[in-house]
């Protein structure tokens, strides 16, 4: 089931759920770090005990806030590209929605640091999850941002641009720029830019991805 965080107030009908939306808000206030079973369970007013009925530990906890956390990422993606007018020309309306997905996974990463932030951490087991763990891990799926760069870049490819056997280096190379991008805006020199100024080196970067897929 998936959390939906509205706000500080949690439903103890279902307190795994309650528990995941506490630890959501979290994460959004202070990034994974800050994601703690028995701060989750304070919040909502139980004890740590209860937690541990639903979760074996933090790192549990942790990794359904990534997922989640993954899930607004490829929301908010989703949501520019529906935004993005269309256009007559197929290998432009293609281009544009590359760039929109782009858009909207930098605009995530700036609004809400946090959750970008716990969307891509590496929770650390204990020895009691460690088994857990590795069933996990070969289960979870592909991250949905990555897979719709790689389906505009398959748009683009359909488009005459660019050439098939560039796609899968073409959707690293994407998810790359708008990643690193992401982080020199959150944690790097570019986060002291002034709001236009940054706007402007998204748009840049956008463009040179756009570039490059033109280029293979």
């Amino acid at each position: 089931m998936a959390a939906i965080s509205g706000g500080k107030t949690y439903h103890h009908g279902d307190l795994r759920n309650a528990l995941i939306c506490a630890a959501v808000d979290l994460a959004t206030d202070g990034g994974p770090e800050r994601v703690v079973l028995r701060e989750a369970a304070r919040r909502v007013g139980v004890s740590p005990t209860a937690a541990y009925r639903h979760f074996d530990g933090r790192g549990e906890l942790l990794r359904t806030v990534k997922l989640h956390a993954q899930r607004r990422l490829a929301d908010s993606m989703e949501r520019a590209a529906a935004q993005e007018p269309g256009a007559d020309d197929p290998a432009l309306a293609a281009e544009r929605r590359l760039v929109a997905l782009c858009r909207g996974y930098v605009g995530f990463a700036v609004d809400e640091p946090g959750l970008y932030r716990a969307a891509f951490c590496v929770p650390r087991p204990t020895e009691a999850e460690e088994p857990a763990v590795g069933r996990a891990a070969a289960t979870e799926p592909e991250i949905r941002a990555f897979t719709l760069l790689r389906e505009a870049l398959e748009g683009l490819a359909k488009a005459g641009v660019p050439r098939p056997e560039g796609r899968t280096a073409a959707g690293a190379a994407a998810w790359s720029a708008v990643h690193g991008l992401s982080l020199l805006l959150l944690d790097g020199p570019l986060r002291r830019l002034p709001a236009q100024r940054r706007d402007d080196v998204v748009e840049s970067t956008l463009a040179m991805v756009v570039s490059g897929t033109r280029g293979l």
